[in-house]
């Protein structure tokens, strides 16, 4: 290699480092993400999970509540693509029930379904609460039945109703963080600033709220709660006691960072210019915590969807017939069922999933934003 040559080299590599020093620490955080592929494997998954929720009325076949007692228990559905070797429309065979006794079913293959897409078929539904149809992604044309992941006891889809199981089940660790977020950088945030009697007295009440148990405070408020009381004000209230519970142990830190910060030369000059105490605390002393929140947050959600799970799996968070994935999961604590029909063990399965999946998009956030935590 010539002088010039490496001449050259240098001076792009030198290039290459002057971009890198003018990159702000957030575009930086954003290219490091982007090279963890698990984060990003894991970042798919959340997202094709959520849109799988947001739109459950469209891409599934039934209703949330849709029942049908004679085919309780009904196997996974075998759709069909060939017909006598050769490729064709798909479609699916009927089910007779062969043993009512112990739910055994046997294939009819004198019943052929077509398999129907974007048809309107079933209940109608709103979508985003504005637009009414009962325009499915697919169907089957009656008197046939699909069950892509089987059917539970009273003969209600599994597969559609992990689809709006996924509305609570998700959904609420992401309203859970956005309330107890809120509230724990601005408190821990006031704490931090000013000090004093004010933090020594801020900071003992955070301590009562992190020595309160939410899930026995969530089991004696379900003792005294009328039996009859609507899923969603159930879905609400869980919500809020874990957001109340959980937003006290990130004031805590929120307030040990705003201690540094405050004392920085930016924070003094705002100060001096005349700025309100308010002003400084949300526009220049909170942006500066955001790197912690957002790790925070990504490794918090696993939590919210692990305590509402296990609340609904107890009988004490979402009832029938509404669906989460954790009252869906209470068919499967029946041995005996779940050995003849281990479908019912596909919640847990989701669950898992999503956890693992906010575990690795987490770690990944983590190290995007402290890159010493990767090597």
């Amino acid at each position: 290699m010539t002088d010039s040559t490496r001449t050259v080299n240098n001076r792009g590599q030198e290039r290459e480092q002057g971009k890198e020093a003018v990159r702000s620490p957030w575009k930086m955080a954003g290219r490091r993400l982007r090279r963890h592929n698990l984060a990003m494997a894991a970042m798919v998954v959340l997202i094709v999970l959520h849109v799988f929720a947001i739109f459950a009325d469209f891409w599934v076949p039934y209703g949330e509540t849709e029942t049908d007692r004679r085919r309780s228990y009904h196997p996974p559905t075998r759709v069909q693509f060939f017909d006598d070797g050769s490729l064709t429309r798909p479609y699916v065979y009927g089910y007779d029930m062969v043993d009512p006794g112990r739910r055994q079913y046997e294939i009819d293959e004198d019943a052929k379904y077509e398999i129907q897409f974007f048809a309107q078929q079933g209940q109608t539904y709103e979508l985003f609460g504005i637009i009414e149809s009962n325009r499915r992604l697919f169907s089957v044309e009656s008197p046939g039945k699909i069950y892509l992941v089987g059917a539970d006891q009273y003969g209600r889809d599994i597969f559609s109703r992990l689809a709006f199981g996924a509305r609570r089940s998700l959904f609420i660790g992401l309203i859970g963080i956005a309330i107890s977020t809120t509230i724990g950088m601005i408190y821990g945030g006031v704490s931090g600033f000013f000090g004093g009697w004010v933090d020594n007295l801020m900071m003992r009440i955070s301590e009562v709220i992190i020595s309160i148990p939410a899930f026995y405070l969530l089991l004696a408020l379900s003792a005294v709660l009328p039996a009859n009381i609507p899923s969603d004000i159930r879905f609400m209230m869980i919500i809020g006691i874990l957001s109340f519970i959980g937003w006290a142990g990130m004031a805590r830190v929120i307030r040990g960072m705003v201690l540094s910060i405050r004392q920085q030369e930016f924070v003094h000059g705002a100060e001096a210019i005349g700025c309100s105490q308010p002003r400084i605390i949300l526009r220049h002393i909170l942006p500066n915590t955001l790197s912690y929140v957002i790790v925070n947050a990504t490794l918090a959600v696993p939590g919210f969807i692990l305590s509402e799970s296990g609340l609904s799996l107890i009988g004490v968070g979402i009832q029938h017939p509404q669906a989460s994935w954790g009252n869906m999961l209470s068919e499967a604590l029946n041995l005996s069922s779940l050995s003849r029909f281990p479908w019912l063990l596909i919640p847990g399965f989701m669950i898992f999933i999503t956890v693992l999946s906010y575990s690795f998009f987490g770690d990944g956030v983590r190290d995007a934003f402290d890159p010493r935590a990767s090597r």
